[in-house]
């Protein structure tokens, strides 16, 4: 197969991995900066140019649409379904876990547990939107963040009204959250592909910290899934249509509760904690899923 692997960044790991087991099943790989691709749009015969050039026909797209380029990354991979190429995740589902909220509107909907959340625009609203999700301490979160950054938790109520006043004043979307103090700065990413979980780890916040990103410091160590975990992982992956899928859970009182769902989950940390092949896996269920196509 001749597979593109939409990313920014070429020496990325995650990026280098998923090319390596690529070219070690026989396949040929190109990696694509998803900026410098501009697209003809018609109905006639729609095409992909790339620095300069007409790219030519690929049999399969993995595309890793980071949040800052969710625009245009999805308009990309919309190119090529139009093109009939198979995508491993399609353009509508990568915006749907990219939008923070309406992820989280959607897995509600469907009843998946979550953390208790509060969404508001009006400043004069802060101290019902505190008391909504339980008080302080609460998890302060920008829409647009990653990898930790634009998260804060906030211990006191003046400190929660301060944070919430001033990313408001900056225009910045925000989501309020309950803070589930029996994960203890820890969370579970399971790693969700064709419906099942093929690898689990646990992250664990650095002392001093509450973020559990590897990014800020975190240790990841192989998680044991309990049936309800695993069983939540996959169903909130299909809820928001994802082949390929980082589900983040947290372990509460209450069961298993989604903080988030990427559409592009990084392999350093779970093929390091797990010692599985998870890149390898993946290019299997592209392998599995074009031929079907």
């Amino acid at each position: 197969m001749k597979i593109a692997i939409l990313s920014r960044y070429a020496k990325l790991y995650s990026t280098r991995r998923l090319a390596e087991e690529a070219i070690k099943r026989g396949h040929t790989v190109k990696i694509i900066d998803t900026l410098r691709c501009y697209m003809n749009i018609t109905s006639q015969n729609p095409s992909i140019h790339y620095k300069g050039k007409i790219l030519d026909k690929f049999d399969a797209v993995i595309p890793r649409v980071g949040s800052s380029i969710t625009f245009y990354g999805a308009a990309l991979v919309r190119q090529f379904e139009m093109m009939g190429v198979f995508v491993a995740n399609d353009s509508i589902s990568i915006t749907r876990a990219q939008d923070k909220l309406r992820s989280l509107q959607l897995l509600s909907r469907k009843g998946v547990g979550l953390p208790i959340t509060g969404f508001a625009y009006s400043p004069d609203d802060i101290q019902d939107l505190i008391e909504m999700v339980g008080g302080p301490p609460l998890v302060i979160k920008i829409l647009e963040g990653t990898q930790g950054i634009g998260v804060v938790l906030a211990e006191t109520q003046q400190a929660a009204t301060s944070v919430i006043e001033a990313f408001l004043d900056l225009q910045a979307h925000i989501m309020v959250q309950e803070y589930i103090k029996e994960s203890k700065a820890a969370d579970i990413r399971c790693f969700v592909v064709n419906g099942k979980v093929i690898a689990a780890m646990e992250r664990r916040a650095k002392s001093g910290e509450f973020r559990s990103n590897v990014h800020r410091g975190g240790t990841v160590h192989l998680a044991k899934l309990s049936t309800e975990e695993r069983a939540t992982a996959i169903r909130a992956a299909k809820i928001i249509g994802l082949n390929i899928a980082g589900v983040d859970l947290l372990r509460s009182k209450r069961g298993p509760l989604v903080m988030e769902v990427n559409s592009s989950p990084g392999l350093a940390g779970i093929e390091k904690a797990t010692q599985k092949n998870v890149a390898e896996l993946i290019i299997r269920f592209i392998e599995q899923k074009h031929s079907k196509h």
